[in-house]
């Protein structure tokens, strides 16, 4: 009644409310089970306590009128528009590293030292096929910089067959360092030949 007694402004409100709670929960949601996938256990425990916060005000709202059908639409419209933003967040933070498995039928040293040059930690390994020898690349890279990974595999062997697996952890080796100096080399280069490119247009 008291909703009524003032309005639609104040009839909209709860549902207003728990709808914005809903899209800032789900995503903050998403954040703790990636960190919590990575081992991450710190930043989990920290971005668990604003999960549980806004899940308790959220919900609370909802129970204390489940006649309301206005908060319960609120709430699951909240919770799926959450989740589409919370995939687009993941997407976007891109958090971590993976390893991808480049199979190759012939050795590519030409592809082994874009990688390098690229910032990319690259191991090559030869192995046995069927019929004839086969060449394997190892390598590691943050997952902000996958796309770029593989348009260099994909413009230097198209033909490569390629896997990959999220790393959960790692531990020694120079490659963090390394791949962080290189790949700062590599962008400032590709800067300035796009500035040379754009210049001579």
């Amino acid at each position: 009644m008291y909703f009524y007694r003032n309005g639609v402004f104040f009839l909209l409100l709860q549902p207003l409310l728990i709808f914005v709670l809903q899209i800032l929960y789900v995503p903050i949601l998403t954040l703790r089970t990636i960190f919590l996938v990575k081992n991450q256990t710190r930043a989990a425990a920290g971005v668990g306590l604003m999960e549980a916060a806004i899940y308790i005000v959220a919900l609370g709202i909802v129970f204390q009128d489940l006649s309301n059908i206005y908060n319960i639409i609120a709430y699951v419209l909240g919770f799926s528009v959450g989740l589409y933003l919370g995939g687009k967040l993941e997407n976007r933070l891109a958090i971590g590293y993976v390893t991808h498995h480049v199979n190759l039928n012939e050795r590519s040293d030409e592809l082994v030292h874009a990688l390098r040059n690229a910032g990319f930690g690259v191991t090559v390994f030869t192995g046995q096929g069927l019929n004839s020898m086969r060449y394997r690349l190892d390598i590691v890279a943050k997952r902000s910089r996958e796309q770029e990974l593989m348009e260099i595999v994909e413009e230097i062997e198209p033909k490569a067959f390629m896997t990959s697996y999220e790393l959960r952890s790692f531990k020694g080796g120079y490659m963090v360092n390394s791949m962080k100096k290189r790949a700062k080399k590599f962008n400032s280069e590709k800067n300035q030949e796009q500035a040379k490119t754009g210049d001579s247009q």
